[in-house]
């Protein structure tokens, strides 16, 4: 039993002598394994760390296409910024001042070149302006050319005077009469739809004569009747509907041969600068050009070559005022167009169906046409021969209103006259008006500073004599002469024209350009001069809202073809 025991004890203390060295050896590989574990750790610490790869070199063209991409992102958007900011301000102008009752009025008859000019360099707060509309015909070749609708070319007095400082009366009637003696002006409401007042007459300090003039028939008979003209944006209109009446009848079944070729058949009067224009522009709307698939030839094809295009002129060449050079050059484009040209030719009368020619041999030819064009040169409005007849010694030149340096009608001292319905050494051109309309808004502003300066100077010279101060006399001398010095440095200058050159379409995307250079001329045509004549084009429309409109209207003409609809 005790044996026994002894045993059990003997195994127990084994027992736990090897639970201790097993623990024991577990604490030695636990210590192990940490050693190991951190030497690995220790050594690594020793080792320089692994640098990365550099990044890949990027190639200039890679650069300059990031620089490129950037610089056109910035300028999109300040670009559209500055659109919106510009558009914006000019759709709210903001409040004007009111009527003032001791400033002259200052009434404006009429609204084309000159008169908007006028108006939109004149500084309205020395005057009260009442404007009397007449009808604009701002780029009226491009409306017959079906290259912009007429609410792209037509800028709204309303919107020009609405900009300006002090607020503009805007008047749209008919002048009936001029009372130079009175200073008084009368019209009438020709409006289809007429108030209770259909007459007034209004006073005025200052009238600018600016109503432009109406076409010169020399009275040959059947041309008011029978022919087209194109003067105002109306005409335009008129001609495009009678053109594209021409074409439809000539495409109706069975019409005879001699028919068809009488109603394509289109003969321009005329070889100025508005006649060459319109002579290209109906070629290049019957005439596919090589490039271009936007005309009438993609829309009836049964009618190609067989238009024809007679341009008349009684000068012995066509463009008198341009070079010999540019002449050469449009009568060798119009013969490749085959466009005939009839030099040293008259027309004695316009019928229905024909116009009758005087040739240069002196003998009468009948040419059977479709549509006459009229655009052979202006005479004066009745109502500007009316106020001539009032001012008889002074007004004698019947080709319109003589006027002096300052544009100031002879015999009177208070109307001044520009553009078309005055009698000059100017071609009645719009470059001409426009530079007279601004010229006389200059002028205007030195009279305003002057009455001003006068006034002050009677008001100074009045009190001084009542001045009793040593201090108070003194300042009143100075303001004197100051108010002295200054009305002394206001002088009215002369106006003087500066030609910026002549610029005509002569069709198929080509335009002819006589441009001063240096001391001389400088001459150009082509296809370069047409896109120059494109943007002199835009550059005369009177605001944002035109150009931006007009230039959407030739994008969409270029993307998808000109308007053959009639209306």
């Amino acid at each position: 039993m005790q044996r026994g025991q002894a045993v059990l004890a003997r195994s127990i203390v084994q027992s736990r002598s090897l639970s201790r060295s097993s623990c024991v050896q577990r604490q030695l590989i636990k210590r192990a394994l940490t050693t190991d574990e951190a030497k690995p750790a220790v050594e690594a610490s020793k080792v320089p760390p692994i640098q990365p790869p550099p990044p890949p070199r990027q190639s200039r063209w890679g650069s300059f296409l990031q620089i490129l991409g950037r610089t056109t992102l910035i300028t999109i958007v300040g670009g559209a910024g500055a659109f919106y900011y510009f558009t914006q301000r000019e759709k709210h102008p903001g409040p004007q001042l009111p009527f003032d009752s001791s400033k002259k009025t200052l009434v404006v008859l009429g609204s084309g070149w000159g008169a908007t000019s006028l108006l939109k360099t004149l500084d309205t707060t020395e005057y009260n302006v009442p404007e009397e509309l007449l009808p604009l015909h701002t780029l009226a070749p491009e409306r017959r050319r079906r290259h912009a609708e007429p609410r792209s070319i037509i800028q709204p007095t309303r919107y020009i005077t609405r900009h300006k400082t002090r607020s503009v009366a805007v008047i749209e009637a008919e002048a009936s009469d001029v009372d130079p003696v009175n200073k008084t002006i009368t019209f009438q409401d020709t409006s289809e739809i007429k108030g209770s007042v259909s007459s007034t007459t209004i006073p005025f300090d200052y009238l600018v004569y600016a109503v432009g003039a109406e076409v010169q028939t020399f009275n040959i008979p059947g041309v008011q009747q029978n022919a087209c003209f194109m003067k105002e944006l109306h005409d335009a209109e008129r001609m495009q509907r009678q053109f594209m009446d021409c074409i439809e009848s000539a495409a109706f079944p069975g019409q005879d041969p001699q028919e068809v070729e009488r109603l394509l058949h289109m003969v321009v009067v005329g070889g100025g600068p508005t006649g060459i224009e319109l002579s290209g522009e109906l070629h290049d709307f019957l005439e596919a050009c090589s490039r271009s698939h936007d005309d009438l030839k993609a829309w009836y094809p049964e009618m190609a070559g067989k238009v024809r295009i007679t341009l008349v002129e009684a000068l012995p060449s066509v463009l008198p005022t341009f070079s010999k050079q540019l002449i050469n050059y449009t009568e060798s484009t119009f013969k490749e167009s085959k466009i005939d040209i009839l030099t040293k030719t008259m027309v004695k009368e316009v019928k229905e169906n024909s116009v009758v020619l005087q040739m240069p041999d002196k003998s009468i030819k009948e040419v059977p046409c479709g549509m006459v064009v009229w655009a052979a040169g202006n005479k004066g409005r009745k109502l500007t021969q009316d106020l001539m007849a009032k001012l008889p010694e002074t007004q004698k030149n019947r080709r319109g209103i003589e006027v002096d340096d300052f544009l100031r009608m002879k015999g009177s001292d208070s109307i001044f006259a520009l553009g078309d319905c005055t009698a000059t050494s100017y071609a009645p051109t719009a470059q001409v008006a426009s530079q007279q309309g601004a010229y006389l808004a200059r002028v205007l502003h030195q009279m305003a500073k002057r009455d001003n300066l006068t006034e002050k100077l009677l008001e100074l010279e009045s009190v001084a004599p009542a001045v009793v101060g040593e201090e108070e006399k003194k300042k009143v001398v100075e303001e004197l002469e100051n108010a002295k010095n200054q009305l002394a440095k206001v002088k009215l200058r002369p106006f003087h024209y500066s030609h910026q050159g002549s610029l005509a379409y002569i069709g198929s995307e080509k335009a002819i350009a006589d441009l001063p250079f240096m001391n001389g001329n400088f001459a150009s045509g082509g296809v370069a001069t047409y896109l120059f004549w494109r943007s002199a084009y835009l550059s005369t429309l009177f605001s944002l809202r035109n150009r931006t409109l007009v230039a959407t209207d030739w994008l969409k003409v270029k993307l998808f073809g000109r308007d053959v609809s009639r209306d």
